[in-house]
């Protein structure tokens, strides 16, 4: 199917007017072209017409996005306007915990206690239960209104990725049928000036799986410590990853937040686009002594590495060293890691520095015991240690946008999307200096695409990669919704 017919095919009817007109440009070109002669004056309209119609674009997509946003600020005030209610009524319980078949009659036995007003009883009842009616009804048509906006969400993610790519095609046409080269220019001095294809939908997504997850709860979210893991006594451990086409990410995303909210560690802050930063150094000679152990799968083999999290201000860095083990040693590989201060990494990588006094410092103050203390102590040895008599350095960075799902607290099923993979050389090798006498570069932070680097010094993943983490009891089926999921064209399954 050619571009112009899948544009016509593809969009959504009630905003067909902000859609670029690709058949108008197309003809435009084939009209000037005609005559094989195409003029500065031709160059001047034909752009003139392209700006008018990125205009266009960018306007609609940047109007749309604040009315998304403003949708969802008001969907979440109707939420607790209605929770508001609910208590202002005497209803000192959850909306959506009424079908409990305790907790409705032990509300009314106080009620009961006065055999004198059989009456009023009766009255007050039928008062209460259409109250919690009236109360249920206005959270379904919030239910409508979050599924609109879902949809709405979705299908301006496909309005950008059609009209970006319909920009992209003509102006490829453009230089190929006039010889002039349009598309680096107009790209430089228009579309950056405009770019609504680089739109980050993150920030939407999370304040519409907070509403979801306020609706669908009927404005009483499950609560619970979003680091925590959850636990199972007899369980099943199953993990599986996936490869999701760019064009997916975003159907995929809301996809999910329709069973499971975005894991938030601080709900009371605004989303950042850094907040979903992962960045790893990962630390290795020259003989990639480390990689190969792990590409082997030799027993015991190490990787070490830096990590952490949002963008370059961040004062904790996180050690972590990961242990492989072979099945026939009956043991499991292990992940272990300690926090440093980013100041201190340095003297602690030339060994002029050692975390000894600074553990012991916590459990003075009683936040750790001493035999966790000790176990932190030992690990931070040991790294250190092996960086210094294997000689290791700074080798390699990964960066990746990561989105968590998951309820609070509850481990049953774990869903990540890390996106915008991509791996950076950090070492010095070749004659040229990288990370330097420092423990990463300095010259990039969290700003994707890095084009501030030199091609050879990076490798971008172009795929979003999905990992789908369950426990589930013994003969115990996952989730449907799981299944139907991982087994649909937005995902590709990826052996390990």
């Amino acid at each position: 199917m050619k571009f112009g017919q899948k544009i016509s095919h593809d969009l959504y009817n009630e905003w067909r007017p902000y859609y670029i007109n690709y058949n108008l440009l197309k003809r435009e070109l084939k009209d000037r072209t005609v005559s094989g002669d195409w003029s500065d004056k031709d160059e001047q309209q034909f752009t003139a017409l392209l700006e008018k119609e990125l205009d266009k674009v960018h306007d609609f997509q940047r109007a749309k996005t604040s009315e998304l946003s403003r949708r969802i600020k008001d969907a979440e005030k109707a939420v607790k306007r209605l929770v508001t209610e609910e208590y202002t009524n005497g209803d000192d319980q959850p909306a959506n915990s009424t079908t409990d078949p305790e907790a409705q009659p032990q509300r009314r036995t106080d009620v009961h206690q006065d055999a004198g007003s059989d009456d009023d009883d009766d009255s007050d009842d039928e008062t209460d239960v259409q109250s919690i009616d009236a109360l249920e009804d206005q959270f379904i048509l919030l239910e409508e209104e979050v599924a609109n906006l879902v949809a709405d969400v979705h299908d301006l993610a496909l309005f950008t990725k059609l009209n970006i790519t319909g920009f992209m095609k003509i102006l490829k046409k453009h230089d190929k049928q006039t010889g002039r080269p349009l598309k680096p220019t107009f790209i430089q001095d228009y579309l950056e000036k405009r770019p609504f294809y680089k739109y980050n939908w993150d920030g939407l997504i999370v304040k519409l799986s907070k509403l979801y997850d306020l609706v669908r709860n009927r404005g009483h979210p499950v609560q619970g410590d979003s680091s925590a893991g959850g636990s199972q006594s007899a369980f099943v451990r199953q993990t599986t990853k996936y490869w999701v086409h760019p064009d997916n990410l975003v159907h995929l995303k809301l996809a999910i937040l329709k069973h499971l909210p975005v894991l938030v560690f601080n709900p009371s802050k605004e989303f950042e686009s850094k907040d979903a930063a992962i960045t790893s150094i990962y630390f290795d000679n020259e003989d990639l002594e480390l990689y190969l152990g792990r590409l082997e799968k030799t027993e015991g083999a190490e990787a070490i590495r830096l990590r952490w999290y949002g963008d370059m201000n961040v004062k904790t860095i996180f050690v972590e060293r990961k242990t492989h083990r072979e099945d026939w040693t009956g043991e499991k590989s292990v992940k272990a890691r300690f926090p440093i201060k980013e100041h201190l990494v340095n003297a602690f990588l030339r060994g002029e520095y050692t975390m000894d006094e600074e553990f012991q410092e916590l459990v003075r103050k009683g936040k750790k015991t001493q035999e966790e203390v000790d176990s932190m102590i030992q690990l931070a040895n040991e790294v250190q240690y092996a960086i210094l008599t294997k000689k290791l350095k700074p080798v390699m960075r990964t960066f990746y946008n990561r989105t968590a799902f998951q309820l609070p607290g509850d481990a049953r099923v774990r869903i990540s999307l890390d996106t915008e993979l991509t791996m950076v050389r950090e070492d010095n090798w070749d004659n040229k200096t990288r990370a330097g006498d420092n423990w990463r570069r300095m010259n990039i932070g969290i700003d994707w695409p890095f084009d501030q680097l030199r091609p050879e010094d990076k490798e971008s993943f172009k795929y979003g990669v999905l990992e789908v983490k369950l426990q589930t009891q013994f003969g115990q089926e996952p989730p449907k919704w799981v299944t139907d999921l991982v087994s649909s064209h937005l995902v590709e399954a990826v052996p390990k």
